[in-house]
């Protein structure tokens, strides 16, 4: 039988060094689309339901395209570091590692994609 103080048997239980950190970016992260939130929906709201030429003159004006890029960007990043939490939380092992390894694939790739259709829209 093996008698180990508190202490050795936490060794190696502890935390994992980047919670600060994670926690941070999900503070500014949400205060950025507190503000990005109504600045997208009062500016996609004017382009909302205007024909093609209409929206691509719209957004090919700085303001509208850059607002709608930080928020999809900053909401992606959100949703990721978010998603990242639920899942170390709920999912364990090599499931949980394979599903945050996709989910951050996932939000990159709609940022990405995003930011890919607002510069074509824009030129």
């Amino acid at each position: 039988m093996r008698y180990l103080t508190d202490r050795k048997r936490a060794v190696g239980m502890g935390a994992a060094k980047s919670g600060t950190a994670h926690h941070w970016s999900m503070q500014v992260s949400s205060i950025g689309l507190l503000i990005l939130v109504p600045l997208f929906v009062f500016t996609f709201g004017s382009a909302l339901g205007g024909s093609y030429e209409e929206i691509t003159a719209y957004y090919a004006r700085p303001f509208p395209a850059l607002v709608a890029l930080l928020t999809i960007w900053v909401g992606m990043m959100h949703f990721k570091s978010g998603a990242q939490i639920m899942i170390e939380d709920y999912v364990h092992g090599f499931a949980g590692r394979l599903t945050i390894i996709l989910v951050t694939c996932l939000s990159y790739a709609v940022a990405v994609v995003s930011a890919y259709a607002l510069i074509r829209l824009a030129l």
